[in-house]
């Protein structure tokens, strides 16, 4: 459900490394140009830019765009440039530095991605930082987050559609023995959520509502000041029901006082191909606002016009 707008007839590689060296040429950038042919190509079709421009002009189109390019578009531009993979491993490894932490962007990547994807970014991040991800998780978090994201990102979840119920019913009184004990870090709870297919957690969770009269997030707040617990629930959120966990992601960012730009271009960028159409539905019902007029009023100049082409709107 992307709505990523590519041209029914797309230039060959060759015309659009070309149009991007006369981009580059001269006094001033045409950051147009890069918006016009970058943001309106899929992620195969940027794929063999870049390996052209490398064979062309022995340079790296992600260098030559970093040193053009500056602020908010820049880190736009490069992000949505990177293979998805590749561009998951360079945040994942963001957000275990110390100044750029964030232990959301670790769940974010491990619980909405397909089980496919997240394995071809654990191999994109050995491939890049000669390290695992799991070994750098471990590393950098503590306690109750390194015993949940740990696994997280180790996880390779069946994707099918099948369902045990019984199996379900189970561990949804699993789960609650364990909230009401206020166990929230149990090896139960987190072996659950970590290890089962997602098909499987939504009949577990549909199940614990319709045992114990409340959903599972509403049991989950017993202390709204808990960062782990904030953690636990927006997990349960991305892998339930990825297009709301994203939705409230880009309305914190945009009704922050000051834009949070990492977030909301953190979104933009890696489900523009993927969710996107859903999650501007989600947008709109929660807001009453279209996530383009949202976006549109917080952010300006070529930023903006990187970002909303990539949502799949274009200016007349």
């Amino acid at each position: 459900m992307a709505t990523l707008k590519v041209p029914a007839t797309v230039p060959p590689p060759e015309e659009d490394c070309e149009q991007l060296r006369k981009a580059f040429a001269g006094w001033g950038t045409n950051e147009a140009l890069i918006i016009q042919i970058l943001a309106h190509r899929n992620a195969a079709q940027r794929k063999l830019i870049r390996e052209t421009y490398a064979a062309t002009y022995g340079e790296d189109l992600l260098k030559d765009l970093d040193s053009e390019l500056s602020s908010d578009f820049q880190r736009a531009v490069l992000l949505w440039t990177l293979d998805p993979c590749e561009r998951d491993a360079y945040l994942a490894n963001e957000a275990t530095k110390r100044l750029t932490a964030s232990n959301w962007v670790i769940m974010e990547i491990a619980c909405t991605r397909s089980s496919h994807d997240l394995f071809l970014v654990r191999k994109a991040y050995h491939a890049r930082y000669k390290r695992s991800l799991e070994e750098d998780v471990s590393y950098h978090t503590t306690g109750d987050f390194r015993k949940l994201l740990v696994p997280l990102v180790s996880a390779l979840r069946y994707e099918g559609d099948e369902v045990n119920t019984m199996l379900a019913k189970s561990e949804a009184k699993i789960l609650h023995e364990k909230i009401c004990d206020k166990a929230y870090n149990h090896d139960e709870l987190i072996r659950i959520l970590t290890t089962r297919s997602k098909s499987q957690i939504n009949a577990t969770l549909n199940q614990y509502n319709n045992q114990f009269g409340n959903a599972i997030n509403k049991d989950l707040k017993a202390d709204p000041e808990d960062d782990y617990l904030t953690l636990l629930r927006a997990t349960v959120k991305c892998l339930t029901c990825p297009e709301k966990y994203f939705e409230k992601t880009l309305r914190l960012a945009i009704n922050k006082l000051g834009t949070d730009e990492r977030a909301l271009t953190r979104v933009v960028v890696t489900q523009a191909e993927v969710n996107m159409q859903r999650i501007k539905e989600e947008y709109h019902k929660r807001n009453s606002v279209p996530l383009v007029r949202a976006i549109a009023g917080d952010t300006s100049g070529d930023y903006e016009k990187m970002l909303l082409a990539l949502i799949g709107h274009e200016e007349a």
